[in-house]
């Protein structure tokens, strides 16, 4: 087991608390990971990607799918069960859950489709154009205002 301590990157940086708490995280292996429900990740374009989620036996109405300080919440909670099913095997695991996604800043939910016992989450990555590259002019020395460039006066 390796244990990494992340306290420098704390100390020499500013603004990255969520990738060292994502890191952080990650890296915590105390806590064990749930594996029900069973999930897929796919990019579906450039800045676009899918979140799909197996949730046979649940209907649309139990799932719960929102958005809260930069992670994706998904749930499902099955009301209780009929007392008069009387079951001699039961397989299909339809127990209460919940998962949890990070996303990366300016990513978010655009939407959510239940089809077939899957849940379809849809991404996408917006980047803000303060942050996308922009091209700047270069002025030439006769496209400047000859009063804005003006010799200091002698005296």
């Amino acid at each position: 087991m390796r244990s990494f301590d992340l306290a420098p990157l704390y100390r020499a940086t500013v603004g990255f608390d969520r990738v060292a708490d994502l890191m952080d995280r990650v890296l915590a292996s105390d806590v064990a990971q749930p594996t029900y429900p069973p999930y897929n990740i796919e990019k579906t374009a450039e800045n676009a990607y899918r979140i799909s989620v197996a949730v046979a036996g649940f209907t649309a109405e139990e799932l719960t799918v929102e958005v809260k300080d930069g992670t994706l919440h998904v749930a499902a909670r099955k009301p209780e069960d009929d007392a008069t099913r009387t079951y001699l095997h039961r397989g299909i695991a339809t127990r209460a859950f919940e998962r949890r996604f990070a996303l990366a800043d300016h990513v978010r939910v655009t939407g959510a489709t239940h089809d077939l016992g899957m849940l379809h989450i849809d991404l996408v990555r917006e980047t803000p154009e303060a942050l996308k590259p922009r091209r700047i002019e270069i002025a030439r020395p006769t496209d400047i205002d000859a009063t804005a460039v003006s010799a200091p006066a002698v005296q």
